[in-house]
């Protein structure tokens, strides 16, 4: 009941404008002020002009106001706001279709990103606005979809000629960079660019490089930065980004927990600790067990009222996670324990990790070791790649 509690409060909490950040050893902390307080940096090109916003709940202004709450106070002409994955308020699941709609508190129209068919907006409403203002938290990972759409609608601005105002905000996992770079040819929704699993990128340094390196088309870009935040902060987010990921523990975790998506495994899914645990009916030799169900964050969970027998990782330091970075032992050890061969993994897996070559390592009976080093290159390359785009020291 405790924690089921503390996930309660922790997805509903909102966003204050002044939030701690622990340093990598805890030994101390430090004021992070996000991009949306900056108002001397961004109000004076919104003033007098069409303004769009594509943002979600997290978009906090302070404690009490959304961004566009605040903007609609301030006589800002906020003519829609489209909507990412999870929705504006992101009480929606992963996946699900998101429908048009009103805003209740203001009367602005809701326009959705994610409703199935659309990839853009139409001319029409292309043709509404001036400046786009971008704010969402992102946990910096790669098959995180805020992100894309981000950059969708940046290609689309580019297009019409709106400018794009990313009011920024720290990312979570910035403190490191792992992974394979995305093979291109998985691109999908879960998977826009050619860049690492965990890139250690803001969403105002992923749209700079994004532009600097042609990946997206050059629409005129402000990033209102953040203050007191570099790539060495440990930022606790105080608002949920997305319903699944209601705890801090299970951000950290998402880059390894998220790959069971691309598994017949259960990452926890309909119970109180998503991404944070993991199962399936059919392991064998573990004590640990539980039973997904319908809830908020998912309406069909995996393995729905089965009991499944797995680990439990909420007790996992966050200190180790950092260390380990993506952890492909669990993975690994799941493989061999079912016995399922290649129907072990389902076509997910290859959009989320973005190579072939992570699959057929796993079942040839490479360690975790061997394959994490095989992107330790990679890693290496890109983070050169990408140190003339950030915007904060590392």
């Amino acid at each position: 009941m405790q924690r089921a509690l503390h996930i309660l409060c922790a997805a509903l909490m909102l966003f204050a404008c002044h939030s701690h950040a622990a340093t990598p050893d805890n030994s101390g902390s430090s004021e992070v002020i996000v991009g949306a307080r900056d108002t001397a940096a961004y109000m004076p090109l919104l003033r007098d002009r069409r303004v769009a916003v594509l943002a979600n709940h997290t978009a906090m202004y302070d404690t009490e106001r959304h961004i566009v709450d605040m903007m609609h106070a301030e006589g800002i002409d906020v003519v829609g706001i489209f909507a990412p994955e999870h929705g504006f308020r992101g009480s929606v699941e992963a996946g699900a279709k998101i429908e048009d709609g009103t805003d209740t508190k203001t009367g602005i129209r809701i326009l959705s990103l994610y409703d199935g068919n659309t990839q853009r907006p139409s001319d029409a409403v292309m043709r509404s606005f001036d400046v786009l203002v971008v704010d969402m938290q992102d946990v910096g990972l790669r098959f995180y979809t805020y992100y894309i759409s981000m950059l969708r609608m940046i290609e689309a601005c580019a297009d019409f000629g709106a400018e794009v105002v990313v009011l920024d905000r720290p990312n979570p996992n910035g403190h490191y960079v792992d992974g394979p770079i995305l093979d291109m040819k998985y691109k999908s929704g879960v998977g826009w660019l050619p860049i690492p699993v965990v890139h250690g990128m803001t969403m105002g340094e992923i749209a700079t490089m994004a532009i600097g390196e042609g990946w997206t088309k050059p629409a005129t870009l402000t990033v209102v930065k953040c203050q007191g935040y570099d790539h060495t902060t440990h930022y606790d987010l105080p608002i949920a980004p997305s319903p699944n990921l209601a705890t801090q523990h299970s951000i950290y975790l998402y880059p390894t927990t998220c790959l069971f998506e691309g598994t017949v495994l259960s990452m926890g899914r309909g119970t109180e600790s998503p991404f944070e645990i993991y199962g399936h009916p059919n392991l064998t030799g573990y004590d640990f067990a539980f039973t997904p169900a319908p809830n908020a964050g998912s309406a069909k969970p995996p393995h729905m009222g089965k009991v499944c027998y797995g680990k439990d990782l909420r007790d996992i330091p966050n200190e180790e996670i950092w260390g380990n970075g993506i952890d492909l032992s669990y993975i690994i050890e799941a493989y061999h324990n079912l016995g399922l061969g290649n129907d072990f993994f389902t076509p997910m897996f290859e959009k989320l990790i973005g190579v072939a070559w992570v699959r057929e390592m796993i079942i040839e009976g490479c360690t975790a070791q061997e394959i994490e080093a095989r992107w330790t290159s990679e890693v290496a390359e890109f983070k050169e790649q990408r140190r003339k785009y950030l915007l904060y020291s590392e």
